[in-house]
């Protein structure tokens, strides 16, 4: 396709002017004469600066692909980091879950094996003490018995009493205070023993 004199002027002047050319498919159906040097130069350079727009525009192209891609692949990775991390904190939570429990059933055996503790030590103390006051009990019924029935001896034998009398009157006296002790004595150490055990 050939243009007129003032479209070519046209073309021209901007060019000279502002430094602008035409682009694109426009060029491929232009046509010049051979003997108009200036059209002919100018739709050469044209073609040459239609080239190398096209090229810096593949090569923009190119890098904004390629930077596209580079985006896609960190959004990939900063997806997968980010899923990690949730199931990282989630298994961090359970573990810290199971910590506590584990804590929470720990202190509750500790404190169930301290009653039992506490429970075998009141009941061994209660078997201790009942023990000796049996054997306080035997020991002074024992004495009670065999002196009273020394005392009846004396008396249906027709012995003098009055030693043996008083003897008696005395033992029994001596083994109700001592009975009367013994029980104080191991009330105060249980009181006490209790008191220590609830400090």
């Amino acid at each position: 396709m050939k243009v007129d004199k003032k479209i070519r002027d046209w073309l021209l002047d901007i060019q000279t002017k502002n430094k602008i050319f035409l682009e694109g498919n426009l060029l491929k159906v232009i046509e010049s004469d051979s003997e108009d040097e200036d059209f002919t130069k100018y739709i050469e350079e044209a073609n040459i600066k239609d080239k190398e727009a096209r090229k810096r525009r593949l090569d923009v192209t190119k890098q904004i692909q390629e930077h596209n891609k580079n985006l896609l692949t960190a959004q990939e990775e900063n997806i997968k980091i980010n899923e990690e991390l949730r199931l990282a904190l989630e298994s961090a939570e359970e573990e810290k879950k199971k910590a506590e429990l584990s804590k929470i059933e720990a202190d509750k055996a500790k404190d169930e094996a301290l009653s039992d503790l506490d429970i075998l030590q009141k009941k061994s103390e209660t078997e201790l003490i009942g023990r000796i006051i049996k054997v306080a009990l035997v020991v002074i019924m024992g004495v009670g018995v065999i002196t009273t029935l020394m005392y009846g001896i004396a008396i249906f034998t027709g012995q003098d009493t009055q030693i043996i009398g008083s003897t008696w009157s005395n033992m029994l006296g001596i083994l109700l205070t001592n009975a009367f002790s013994i029980v104080g004595t191991i009330m105060g150490v249980k009181y006490a023993t209790g008191k220590k055990n609830d400090e």
